[in-house]
């Protein structure tokens, strides 16, 4: 039996996992051209489907070829008073949710505004890491997280993209169909022709 020793083991952070295998995290390997769709889907799933079993209402919006921004009314996780808690890399990505914090690590730039009872919190990162502590504003409804990644260019493959025309149905994921959902939810593409196409059930 082979052994081996502590100087033999290496420890990786989430970031260096999540750069090292995407396709744990994202059914596809880097130089897979179905990179990008596949992490926008991911963080699709996760923002629609609530640990119940039920579906919650997002929104998404696709703004390049490797960027998108995704809505939902999620409630990040809260301390005794209220506040966020710090999530993945001590920021606003909440520690209930590995999809965004695995997009993000493939991402040079995330931005996430997280609002609580009327309250917004909003940080900005530089891959995984904040680049500050985030800041407090007045919150455009209740509850919920938008969150916006722009993908790595100098880590996806060249001429890799979101694909074009994407279907709600296509971003459901398995077990979907045991708790149907009652909300629709909207896709806006802004790169078609510059003024935006919206898709929806």
């Amino acid at each position: 039996m082979e052994h081996y020793t502590a100087d033999q083991i290496q420890v990786v952070t989430f970031e260096e996992s999540v750069r090292a295998r995407p396709a744990m995290y994202f059914r596809v390997g880097r130089d897979s051209p179905e990179l990008p769709t596949e992490v926008l889907q991911t963080v699709v799933w996760d923002a629609l489907h609530r640990s119940d079993g039920t579906h919650g209402r997002i929104s998404l919006e696709i703004s390049s070829d490797l960027s998108f921004t995704v809505e939902d009314d999620r409630r990040h996780t809260v301390d005794e008073l209220g506040n966020p808690l710090p999530g993945f890399f001590d920021s606003l990505l909440d520690k209930e949710r590995w999809a965004p914090a695995a997009a993000a690590a493939l991402s040079v730039r995330t931005t996430i505004e997280v609002w609580l009872d009327g309250r917004g919190f909003r940080q900005e990162l530089a891959g995984s890491t904040p680049t500050g502590p985030w800041e407090e504003f007045t919150a455009p409804v209740s509850n919920g997280t938008l969150a916006t990644f722009e993908l790595d260019p100098a880590y996806c493959a060249p001429g890799e993209a979101i694909a074009w025309a994407l279907l709600p149905s296509e971003l459901h994921g398995e077990g979907c169909d045991q708790h149907p959902s009652i909300a629709t939810f909207q896709i806006r593409d802004l790169r078609s022709d510059g003024e935006g196409l919206s898709a929806s059930e």
